[in-house]
């Protein structure tokens, strides 16, 4: 049976040789016909420690590592500085 091979965004890197790899696909509803999104969280195994916080990846399904771990990195598609949305600054009020 071939491997699956998935892409997706680091969130987490704070484990010793382990990222957390963010997958965001779109499909169809059956029902209501329409596209929805959703994401999952995979555990991946990253033994140079080489990837952070914010980095596209892709992922390669493999043999159990450990019990949450049953995905390895294959490689670094394009680093991307973490985007962060600034919340609009808040008028001040009128001083009559």
């Amino acid at each position: 049976m071939p491997r699956r091979v998935l892409e997706g965004d680091v969130v987490s890197d704070k484990m010793d040789k382990t990222i957390t790899v963010l997958v965001e696909r779109r499909f169809m509803h059956p029902l209501y016909k329409k596209y929805v999104k959703k994401t999952d969280k995979y555990a991946a195994h990253d033994e140079q420690n080489q990837f952070k916080v914010g980095d596209r990846v892709s992922i390669i399904e493999c043999a159990p590592i450990s019990k949450r771990k049953r995905w390895t990195v294959v490689v670094n598609d394009d680093a991307k500085p973490v985007e962060k949305k600034a919340k609009p600054a808040k008028k001040a009020k009128k001083e009559s």
